[in-house]
């Protein structure tokens, strides 16, 4: 069996991964100082929703940073397999923050319901929703950039409710557009409630998403075929089975059973072996990679599952 070692943090992502985390929390209170004051000159029930997701998002975001911090922590004595899992956890916290503020927002566009007030100053809330959509789509493409590399679950959740944030503040854009020129206050906590339902929705998605990791749900279908090509591609090895993964964060985890010529010397079967480990590793950067080699033709119990 090849067993490879905790493999070396990419330092380049680490670094990615603490930026995109300050970037996110600084982008966070940007919004928020500029919300609540449109929010006090106009009254909009709209902008307070965008108000309270950002301050959700100020909070979830804090989370974040920590939990990624964590996450990028070696390994140690009491945590052989490191600390990915800090990840999944953050993503489960700000599930249950964005829930919160849809729940609040609900609340109050019932409450604007049976009393729809006029909304003032509705020229300035709709620049400053403009500028917001501007801010949250510029940390959005700096976001997606770090998960292309680093696939964190930590940052792709932060990612997936500031998408959100976008069409939120498109929707605040357009419930202020048409009480203006509509003359029809309702039009505002209308808007207000669809945004609360829109963000229960991103809350689960990211719970989904982080109770997956942490249960250890295998790699897509996709990225565990591609391991058995990598597997089958290699010379020496005639077969392959018991594919087991699993993520923790950024890191990933493979285990698998290679198939050789039961003839073959262990000297030349753990050659074979440490190329393959190498090919895998450089196809998931990080990843911990345990090959078991079995003599071809031999039959063993196995699970059912593919």
């Amino acid at each position: 069996m090849t067993v490879s070692a905790p493999s070396a943090r990419n330092g380049g992502n680490d670094r990615l991964l603490r930026r995109a985390t300050y970037a996110s929390v600084a982008a966070a209170v940007v919004l928020i100082v500029v919300k609540l004051a449109v929010w006090i000159l106009t009254g909009s029930v709209s902008i307070l929703a965008s108000l309270l997701d950002s301050l959700l998002d100020a909070a979830a975001s804090l989370v974040n940073l920590l939990a990624v911090r964590h996450a990028l922590m070696p390994p140690d004595r009491e945590h052989r397999f490191g600390h990915g899992k800090a990840e999944p956890l953050a993503g489960l916290a700000q599930s249950a923050f964005i829930a919160g503020s849809a729940v609040l927002l609900l609340a109050e566009a019932i409450k604007r319901l049976g009393a729809p007030q006029p909304v003032e100053h509705s020229g300035i809330g709709i620049a400053v929703m403009a500028m917001s959509m501007a801010v949250s789509l510029a940390l959005v493409l700096f976001q997606r950039h770090v998960i292309a590399r680093t696939n964190s679950t930590a940052i792709r959740a932060d990612s997936l409710h500031y998408a959100g944030d976008i069409l939120v503040n498109g929707g605040v854009i357009a419930a202020l557009v048409l009480a203006r020129w509509l003359d029809l206050p309702i039009i505002d906590p209308v808007f207000g409630g669809l945004v609360a339902f829109y963000i229960v929705y991103s809350a689960w998605q990211i719970a989904r998403l982080s109770f997956d990791m942490l249960m250890d749900r295998e790699l897509p279908d996709a990225e565990r075929a591609r391991i058995r090509d990598i597997c089958l591609a290699q010379p020496g090895v005639q077969s392959m089975h018991d594919l087991r993964t699993r993520a923790a964060g950024p890191d990933r985890f493979i285990q698998l059973h290679v198939e050789m010529d039961g003839a073959m010397s262990l000297a030349e079967a753990h050659r074979i072996s440490d190329a393959l480990e190498a090919k895998l590793k450089a196809a998931y950067p990080g990843a911990e990679v345990i090959i078991h080699q079995d003599p071809a033709g031999i039959v063993e119990p196995r699970a059912s599952f593919a």
